[in-house]
């Protein structure tokens, strides 16, 4: 009787199928995903990226097998023009009536025809209040060389370019080659600070107290204050960048049907209430935001401030004016 169990246990996980996720790191509540798994009787793999433009290069390249990719809405623009997503199916997303039209008036997929909203972030700045007392809410902060060696900015070319052009009161989607220039200036100024650019290492830097200044995600920060209240997540008045990242499945997708079901499944106002306490990115679900506590709804890594929200932008694909940006980067990145 054992063995015939054994053999019938064996038998039901070969029969499993599995969903390959392709996400950012700390992106998914792991309750939620085992919730998935056990009602439709699946696996669920995922790997990760740490910015969108590697993520893209890696598809480039060939990388293959995923169901589903969670990449920035300007990044599934440039997805989509190119032709490696699909259209989804709304008769397998009744949840899609969750979604907040005020966001959805925002983005390019307005009809959310290839694409759904996941999250709304920011990119913020937080601080070891312990170590660093008098500081402001302002970009400004990157300059201080009293801080040289214990600060990070992102390693990403948009975001670190787009605080450089939010310090400078520009928009952080200008096609403007004097204002790139000017940004460079400032982003080489920073660099002499800083101990690094860095997309995942920030975030136990100032937990230890190694970094006491970082540029970082609102979601990843609020997830460090939450363990740590030494951390003060601060919101440059100057601006920020917005970021929505979407939930879209891949032409030649393996698992289309199962991929459906977990968007599906994510916008369910209950276990979308979950899974943004859980990973501190607020899902623009409105019977979701209904469901979580009002201490989560109260972070200021959560819920930015209107005025500075006003000063705020979208990223936003910039097509052939792309490759000015991607000159100031190189310039930067090779500077001493």
């Amino acid at each position: 009787m054992k063995k015939f169990l054994l053999l019938a246990l064996l038998a039901a996980g070969a029969r499993a199928e599995t969903l390959h996720l392709y996400t950012w790191a700390d992106y998914i509540s792991p309750d939620v995903v085992k919730q998935f798994e056990k009602q439709h009787v699946c696996k669920v793999v995922i790997d990760t990226f740490d910015s969108n433009e590697g993520m893209y290069a890696k598809l480039k390249a060939g990388a293959s097998g995923y169901d589903i990719i969670v990449p920035t809405a300007y990044m599934i623009q440039v997805m989509h023009a190119q032709g490696m997503l699909q259209d989804l199916d709304h008769t397998l997303l009744p949840n899609l009536k969750h979604i907040d039209p005020s966001l959805l008036a925002r983005l390019p997929d307005k009809a959310m025809q290839h694409s759904v909203p996941y999250t709304l972030g920011y990119a913020v700045v937080a601080v070891r209040k312990d170590k660093l007392k008098d500081a402001e809410a302002s970009w400004a902060l990157f300059d201080r060389a009293a801080l040289a060696g214990r600060v990070t900015l992102l390693d990403d070319m948009r975001e670190s370019i787009g605080a450089a052009l939010k310090f400078l009161g520009h928009s952080i989607n200008t096609r403007d080659e004097a204002q790139l220039a000017a940004a460079r200036d400032v982003l080489i100024r920073w660099k002499k600070n800083i101990a690094r650019f860095d997309n995942e290492g920030y975030k136990a830097g100032i937990d230890s107290a190694e970094f006491l200044l970082v540029h970082g995600y609102s979601g990843d920060l609020f997830q460090v204050q939450s363990e740590n209240p030494k951390v003060d997540i601060l919101i440059p008045r100057e601006g920020v960048t917005i970021s929505c990242d979407e939930m879209v499945i891949p032409k030649g997708a393996k698992q289309s049907a199962l991929a459906h079901a977990l968007i599906n499944h994510l916008l369910d106002p209950a276990v979308a209430a979950e899974n943004m306490e859980w990973m501190g990115y607020l899902c623009p679900n409105l019977e979701a935001l209904k469901k979580v506590s009002p201490e989560f709804l109260q972070n200021p890594a959560i819920r930015i401030p209107e005025d500075v929200k006003a000063k705020s932008e979208v990223i936003e694909d910039l097509g052939p004016d792309l490759a000015k940006y991607t000159k100031v980067w190189d310039v930067v990145k090779a500077a001493r």
